[in-house]
């Protein structure tokens, strides 16, 4: 599984970093440019996100017709592009085109559904599991790097690193990602948006996805502006200071979260504690007028940001049924990029007309709803898988068959294998076979 896993996980982790880089500084760069607004700012640090989210679906659809590397192709070669523009600007709106251009290579939901294609049912989870701690990854060393090699050599050398990333990931994807086999399967009822909505568990994890990536923007908007304000008069080459212990102590926390949260199955507990972590850190963060504290508040952030972001895509595929699982990746993560704009937007009006105790108080009371909210949320049921060869198995009787103890099942047709997922200590696999084979 590692070996189909690791390439694509690897494209994808050097966009993220590529984007995540300019991430704790882009807002005081931005902010110097010709026309800037803090607004416009906010504009900038999201942009991305928007058309990330609106691209979304029809690179995935595109990816079903001409196929998922020409289509991740094409996805890279435009953030290619949008990161060549934005490294050369000298202007806020040239600045904007080049963050919009690299968000529309929204290449996440082709990753996903190629992992799909490669990837057995029952260890499809650990492979998103992988993805989302690679990402993670990324996010924990571009915080380290980013404003280290901003301040050496300026923010425009970032985004050239960016489009060398890109380069990087184009290259992989034609020497070490293997070329997916083409799968048909047939199920016995079709994915609807309504149903993948109505679901609480999985309604409850696209809410988890926006709000972390909705206040992550937030965050990246007023750490630096704050930082190099008025209030601690830092320069822009100290930014450092705040994000490397924030690095270290959210690597630090990402590994027993993943664990704790995967092998001992408490990913509810874990969602808990990082917004608790979310909302001490706003409060801090807008309340402090001490320079230590606030990157104690920094931290805090980083830690439920790192401990939330191996899980989310993870939990997600748990939670969906098989039919639903792309579906429900795609409205997930669409969701949470137009949370990620709609977060840097709305942080950088708030800037323009409001002080930071305020913020920061607003912030910590809608993240306080959120957590109140996701209390509800269920810590999913363990499962097992039964293949069978399809000559073997009475349909009639299949279809006919019910039980709380099913979760579904579904036809390979290409392998000719029924598969059945049934919860793991209510029902005993030789039982389950008797009641459907011929």
């Amino acid at each position: 599984m590692f070996k189909k896993v690791f390439p694509l996980s690897a494209i994808l982790s050097l966009r993220f970093l590529g984007l995540f880089l300019v991430l704790p500084v882009i807002s005081v760069y931005a902010l110097e440019l010709e026309g800037s607004t803090p607004l416009l700012v906010g504009i900038v640090v999201g942009g991305y996100a928007l058309t990330q989210a609106i691209f979304q679906v029809p690179f995935g659809a595109m990816s079903d017709k001409i196929g998922r590397k020409p289509t991740l192709l094409v996805g890279l070669l435009i953030f290619l592009v949008g990161s060549i523009i934005c490294a050369f600007t000298t202007d806020i709106y040239t600045l904007m085109i080049g963050r919009f251009l690299q968000g529309a290579g929204a290449i996440g939901s082709v990753i996903a559904a190629m992992i799909s294609d490669l990837v057995e049912e029952e260890i499809r989870g650990k492979a998103m599991a992988i993805m989302g701690a690679s990402i993670a990854m990324s996010f924990a060393l571009a915080m380290g790097l980013g404003p280290v090699l901003g301040a050496k050599f300026g923010v425009e050398f970032l985004f050239v690193l960016t489009a060398i990333f890109a380069v990087l990931a184009i290259v992989l994807l034609f020497t070490k990602v293997p070329t997916p086999p083409k799968i048909k399967h047939t199920y016995h009822a079709a994915a609807k948006t309504s149903d993948i909505l109505k679901d609480p568990n999985l309604l409850n994890m696209i809410i988890i996805n926006a709000m972390q990536k909705g206040l992550m923007t937030i965050a990246f908007v007023l750490i630096p502006i704050i930082l190099t304000s008025s209030d601690f008069a830092w320069q822009k080459s100290d930014l450092y200071m705040a994000y490397m212990p924030a690095m270290v102590f959210g690597l630090v926390a990402m590994g027993p979260a993943a664990v704790f949260g995967e092998k001992y199955n408490k990913p509810k507990q874990i969602f808990l504690l990082s917004i608790v972590l979310f909302i001490g850190s706003f409060l801090i963060m807008g309340l402090t007028a001490s320079s230590t504290v606030f990157i104690v508040g920094v931290v805090m952030f980083f830690i439920a940001f790192n401990m939330m972001e191996p899980l989310v895509q993870s939990m997600i595929t748990k939670f969906a049924k098989v039919h639903q699982k792309g579906a429900a990746l795609g409205i997930a993560n669409s969701v949470a990029y137009f949370a990620t704009f709609i977060g840097g937007t709305s942080a950088g009006l708030l800037l323009g007309y409001s002080d930071r105790e305020t913020i920061g108080i607003s912030v910590a009371v809608v993240a306080t709803i959120w957590l109140l909210w996701t209390l509800k949320l269920q810590n999913p049921t363990k499962h097992s898988h039964l293949y069978l060869p399809l000559a073997d198995v009475d349909l009639s009787k299949l279809k006919g068959f019910e039980s709380a103890h099913v979760a579904e099942w579904y036809i390979n047709d290409t392998e000719k294998l029924v598969i059945v997922k049934y919860v793991t200590d209510a029902i005993q696999k030789e039982d389950l076979i008797a009641k459907i084979a011929k």
